[in-house]
């Protein structure tokens, strides 16, 4: 059934371009590789797509997941360490006997270890030699070149349907424990999306490197899993000193169809489960609140009614974080997406501005030790105020900065501000929680010292989490330079970066609504 179905793969796979990750490459990229990681699954793959009017050469291409890295390149010398791998088969490679002459413009299979009899149909390694668009010099190219010395295999018929095309008509071959991804044999021609199906998660690059077809490809590392490499035609080599050579060039896009519907990519899209899991979990208390709130609606204190609007902002954040990851799911970035990331940093800095609004209230013992704060209000509102401003104008210059290229003193510009503020909520937050437990240990108010003793227990515990969180986050990107460091953790980057301060921040907050909850004895 499989290989009627093959045919209809470069249709069905336009049709879903709109629901996949796609990253565009080019032979001028400077970092020359493309990353990802993929939630594997039945109908999960990887498609490489060439630009027909801007893409001519030959291109050495390999795909593989990069647990099997190991296995890309060979040791150019056992004697001399110095000298990098090997990793595409050329004519020196093969004098060198690094590779076999079939194998000429594709990547090299071989084990690190000596003992290690791994065979490439154990591994998701795929390599071949694709030729793209060469109209004008493919006459230039003897059609012995890629002869093979025990003979040439047998051409396929006409009705061929693989959506490989081989140039020279070599058929291609199955791997018997994997048919999803049969491997080709000779050159292929270019004719519509390579096509990769990925059906176990991992993780996969994709990179580009220009180089001689006689001459030996090496380097110390090398991208890991769809690595388009333009082999540049034999006839350069026999040409005269004032020639001008061929210099292949290719466009393209590399796409990620993923476990799901979507241009996000995987490392990002557990956020929208996670943004729409935390809306309903704020929704779920919040009404559990309101139910409070009503049952003792005559009893209810100035700063129930702050923590009740405080509730209502934080469900309408959680709605904007899941529907922002929704649209950039769905239509990915553009300027109203850029626009949406304003709205909801302005939202993340005015939760954060609330956020210690109320705790600095809360300390200063307002609607448990007095009833009102007088003109201490209006500094607490004055300092929330500049917080969030300072919050805002961080969020936008995160967004809009290029930390590379920006200078030191306008980074700090951006950072002193929001540095002060957050300094001043939490010194006045600790002298003023001191300051009540000291005042009601004075009245031998023991009920209320309790609460407050609990509230100085939750946030000594969150400051501690906070801590461990820091140190635990900071080993984890310690190695965000290492060449594994992506394939390593790009399953819980989101966790790092979202989840867990927005569950501590969960967990602390209605913590703290508990103990100022709405009680019978509210006024007392």
């Amino acid at each position: 059934m499989r290989q009627y179905l093959r045919p209809l793969l470069p249709l069905l796979s336009a049709v879903s371009l709109a629901l996949a990750y796609e990253v565009p490459f080019s032979d001028s990229d400077y970092s020359r590789q493309v990353c990802s990681g993929m939630w594997g699954g039945p109908e999960t793959y990887i498609n490489v797509t060439f630009d027909a009017g801007s893409s001519h050469g030959q291109v050495a291409m390999v795909i593989y997941e990069w647990k099997d890295v190991k296995y890309l390149g060979k040791v150019t010398s056992v004697s001399d360490d110095s000298l990098p791998k090997t990793y595409v088969c050329t004519t020196d490679a093969v004098k060198s006997g690094l590779c076999s002459s079939e194998n000429i413009g594709k990547f090299i299979f071989a084990p690190e270890d000596p003992n290690d009899h791994t065979l490439v149909t154990q591994t998701s390694f795929w390599t071949a030699s694709v030729a793209l668009n060469q109209s004008g010099i493919a006459e230039s190219i003897p059609p012995s070149f890629w002869d093979d010395p025990q003979g040439n295999p047998t051409p396929p018929s006409a009705d061929n349907t693989s959506p490989w095309l081989p140039r020279t008509a070599a058929p291609v071959v199955s791997r018997d424990d994997d048919p999803l991804n049969p491997i080709p044999s000779g050159i292929l021609a270019y004719t519509s999306p390579i096509q990769y199906q990925v059906r176990k998660a991992g993780y996969y690059c994709a990179g580009k490197l220009v180089f001689s077809i006689t001459t030996t490809v090496a380097s110390h590392t090398f991208p890991s899993a769809i690595v388009p490499v333009t082999v540049m035609t034999p006839t350069v080599a026999r040409q005269a000193p004032t020639d001008v050579p061929f210099h292949p060039t290719y466009n393209g896009v590399v796409l990620f169809r993923n476990t799901f519907d979507g241009k996000l990519p995987a490392t990002d899209y557990p956020k929208v489960n996670f943004y729409l899991f935390m809306f309903f979990a704020y929704a779920l208390f919040g009404s559990a609140w309101a139910y409070i709130c009503y049952k003792h609606l005559t009893e209810l204190l100035p700063i129930q009614y702050y923590l009740s609007g405080l509730i209502g902002f934080l469900i309408i954040e959680m709605v904007a974080n899941w529907v922002y990851y929704r649209y950039l799911n769905a239509h990915d970035k553009n300027m109203a997406s850029t626009i949406f990331l304003f709205v909801v940093a302005i939202l993340d800095a005015g939760r954060n501005a609330l956020s210690f609004f109320m705790l600095l209230v809360v300390s200063l013992g307002l609607s448990v030790v007095r009833e009102s704060l007088g003109k201490t209000m209006l500094k607490c509102q004055l300092l929330a105020g500049a917080h969030f401003i300072f919050g805002v104008l961080y969020a936008v210059g995160i967004v809009e900065l290029e930390l590379e290229s920006t200078s030191a003193l306008v980074l700090l510009l951006f950072i002193i501000p929001l540095a002060f503020t957050l300094s001043g909520f939490l010194m006045w937050i600790l002298y003023s929680l001191n300051g009540t437990m000291t005042q009601l240990t004075i009245r031998k108010q023991r009920y209320k010292l309790t609460m407050f003793k609990r509230l100085y227990y939750i946030l000594l515990a969150t400051v501690v989490v906070i801590a461990i969180f820091f140190v635990v986050s900071s080993m984890a990107f310690s190695d965000r330079l290492a060449e594994d460091y992506a394939a390593k953790s790009w399953r819980i980057r989101w966790w790092l970066l979202d989840g867990y301060l927005a569950i501590l921040y969960f967990i602390s907050f209605w913590s703290i609504a508990y103990l100022w909850r709405p009680t019978e004895n509210n006024r007392r």
